[in-house]
Protein backbone atom coordinates (compact mmCIF):
# COMPACT_ATOMS: atom_id res chain seq x y z
CA UNK A 1 0.00 0.00 0.00
CA UNK A 2 2.88 2.36 0.79
CA UNK A 3 4.36 1.77 -2.67
CA UNK A 4 1.01 2.54 -4.30
CA UNK A 5 0.67 5.83 -2.39
CA UNK A 6 4.26 6.79 -3.20
CA UNK A 7 3.81 6.04 -6.92
CA UNK A 8 0.46 7.89 -7.02
CA UNK A 9 2.02 10.94 -5.35
CA UNK A 10 4.93 10.87 -7.79
CA UNK A 11 2.61 10.63 -10.82
CA UNK A 12 0.42 13.47 -9.54
CA UNK A 13 3.46 15.63 -8.81
CA UNK A 14 4.84 15.14 -12.31
CA UNK A 15 1.39 15.82 -13.82
CA UNK A 16 0.98 19.07 -11.86
CA UNK A 17 4.51 20.20 -12.77
CA UNK A 18 3.84 19.50 -16.45
CA UNK A 19 0.51 21.31 -16.36
CA UNK A 20 2.13 24.41 -14.84
CA UNK A 21 4.56 24.84 -17.77
CA UNK A 22 3.60 26.98 -20.79
CA UNK A 23 2.61 25.04 -23.90
CA UNK A 24 1.71 25.84 -27.51
CA UNK A 25 -0.05 23.87 -30.23
CA UNK A 26 -0.55 24.76 -33.87
CA UNK A 27 0.54 24.20 -37.46
CA UNK A 28 3.92 24.38 -39.18
CA UNK A 29 4.14 24.92 -42.98
CA UNK A 30 7.07 24.81 -45.36
CA UNK A 31 8.52 21.80 -47.06
CA UNK A 32 6.60 20.02 -44.30
CA UNK A 33 2.99 20.34 -43.18
CA UNK A 34 2.86 19.38 -39.53
CA UNK A 35 0.91 19.61 -36.32
CA UNK A 36 3.32 21.22 -33.89
CA UNK A 37 3.40 21.07 -30.08
CA UNK A 38 5.78 22.94 -27.77
CA UNK A 39 6.28 22.28 -24.08
CA UNK A 40 8.47 24.57 -21.96
CA UNK A 41 10.82 22.90 -19.50
CA UNK A 42 11.09 25.20 -16.53
CA UNK A 43 13.13 28.10 -17.93
CA UNK A 44 13.00 29.31 -21.51
CA UNK A 45 14.12 25.99 -23.08
CA UNK A 46 11.44 23.83 -24.68
CA UNK A 47 10.73 20.56 -26.44
CA UNK A 48 8.98 20.71 -29.81
CA UNK A 49 7.22 17.65 -31.24
CA UNK A 50 5.89 17.58 -34.80
CA UNK A 51 3.69 15.10 -36.61
CA UNK A 52 2.85 15.36 -40.30
CA UNK A 53 4.30 15.06 -43.76
CA UNK A 54 7.86 15.54 -44.93
CA UNK A 55 7.92 16.72 -48.49
CA UNK A 56 4.69 15.58 -50.00
CA UNK A 57 5.10 11.82 -50.02
CA UNK A 58 6.01 10.68 -46.51
CA UNK A 59 4.73 10.65 -42.94
CA UNK A 60 7.14 12.10 -40.39
CA UNK A 61 7.37 12.32 -36.61
CA UNK A 62 10.11 14.46 -35.09
CA UNK A 63 11.15 16.05 -31.83
CA UNK A 64 13.75 18.67 -30.94
CA UNK A 65 15.09 20.02 -27.66
CA UNK A 66 15.48 23.76 -28.23
CA UNK A 67 17.67 26.10 -26.21
CA UNK A 68 16.50 29.71 -26.03
CA UNK A 69 19.61 31.55 -27.19
CA UNK A 70 18.31 35.10 -26.81
CA UNK A 71 15.13 36.93 -25.90
CA UNK A 72 15.65 40.45 -27.27
CA UNK A 73 13.31 43.26 -26.18
CA UNK A 74 12.57 44.53 -29.69
CA UNK A 75 9.00 45.56 -28.84
CA UNK A 76 7.27 46.91 -25.75
CA UNK A 77 4.54 44.24 -25.94
CA UNK A 78 4.99 40.54 -26.63
CA UNK A 79 8.10 38.37 -26.42
CA UNK A 80 10.75 37.58 -29.04
CA UNK A 81 12.90 34.48 -28.93
CA UNK A 82 15.83 33.09 -30.92
CA UNK A 83 16.27 29.35 -30.41
CA UNK A 84 18.24 26.36 -31.68
CA UNK A 85 18.53 22.72 -30.80
CA UNK A 86 19.12 19.09 -31.82
CA UNK A 87 16.53 16.41 -32.42
CA UNK A 88 15.51 13.11 -34.00
CA UNK A 89 13.10 12.22 -36.80
CA UNK A 90 11.50 9.06 -38.10
CA UNK A 91 9.72 8.95 -41.44
CA UNK A 92 7.75 6.45 -43.51
CA UNK A 93 6.38 6.24 -47.02
CA UNK A 94 5.38 3.38 -49.31
CA UNK A 95 9.00 2.80 -50.53
CA UNK A 96 11.23 3.26 -47.49
CA UNK A 97 11.69 4.17 -43.84
CA UNK A 98 14.13 6.86 -42.77
CA UNK A 99 15.82 7.75 -39.50
CA UNK A 100 17.55 11.10 -39.10
CA UNK A 101 19.14 13.50 -36.68
CA UNK A 102 18.06 17.08 -37.16
CA UNK A 103 18.88 20.58 -36.09
CA UNK A 104 16.48 23.47 -35.72
CA UNK A 105 17.16 27.22 -35.68
CA UNK A 106 14.32 29.69 -35.41
CA UNK A 107 12.89 33.06 -34.48
CA UNK A 108 9.55 33.33 -32.68
CA UNK A 109 7.25 36.09 -31.51
CA UNK A 110 4.63 35.50 -28.83
CA UNK A 111 1.96 38.19 -28.75
CA UNK A 112 0.50 39.61 -25.52
CA UNK A 113 -2.56 37.48 -26.33
CA UNK A 114 -2.19 33.67 -26.77
CA UNK A 115 -0.78 33.62 -30.32
CA UNK A 116 2.75 32.65 -31.36
CA UNK A 117 4.32 33.08 -34.80
CA UNK A 118 7.66 31.52 -35.74
CA UNK A 119 9.94 31.02 -38.72
CA UNK A 120 12.64 28.34 -38.65
CA UNK A 121 14.77 25.87 -40.58
CA UNK A 122 15.01 22.21 -39.62
CA UNK A 123 17.34 20.13 -41.85
CA UNK A 124 17.59 16.39 -41.33
CA UNK A 125 20.68 14.20 -41.82
CA UNK A 126 20.08 10.49 -41.92
CA UNK A 127 19.61 7.21 -43.72
CA UNK A 128 16.75 5.48 -45.51
CA UNK A 129 16.18 1.79 -46.09
CA UNK A 130 13.62 -0.09 -48.13
CA UNK A 131 13.17 -2.57 -51.01
CA UNK A 132 16.51 -4.20 -50.11
CA UNK A 133 18.31 -0.89 -50.64
CA UNK A 134 19.64 1.86 -48.38
CA UNK A 135 21.17 5.28 -48.76
CA UNK A 136 21.60 8.82 -47.47
CA UNK A 137 18.31 10.62 -46.83
CA UNK A 138 18.85 13.49 -49.29
CA UNK A 139 15.28 14.79 -48.89
CA UNK A 140 16.31 15.94 -45.41
CA UNK A 141 18.30 18.77 -46.99
CA UNK A 142 14.99 20.39 -47.98
CA UNK A 143 14.69 21.24 -44.30
CA UNK A 144 16.97 24.20 -45.08
CA UNK A 145 13.89 25.80 -46.67
CA UNK A 146 12.23 28.09 -44.11
CA UNK A 147 9.02 26.98 -42.41
CA UNK A 148 6.36 29.18 -40.86
CA UNK A 149 4.45 28.26 -37.67
CA UNK A 150 1.26 29.56 -36.08
CA UNK A 151 0.51 28.28 -32.58
CA UNK A 152 -2.02 28.85 -29.80
CA UNK A 153 -0.13 29.43 -26.56
CA UNK A 154 -1.67 28.23 -23.31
Amino acid sequence: MKKFILIAALVLGVAFAAAAQPKAIGLRWGWNTEISYQHNLGGANFVEANLGTFGFDSFDISSTYNFMIAQPAWTSRGDWGIYAGPGLALGFNSWYTNFAIQGQVGLEYTFWFPLQLAVDIKPQFGLWAGNRQAGFFTEGMYGFAPSFSVRYRF
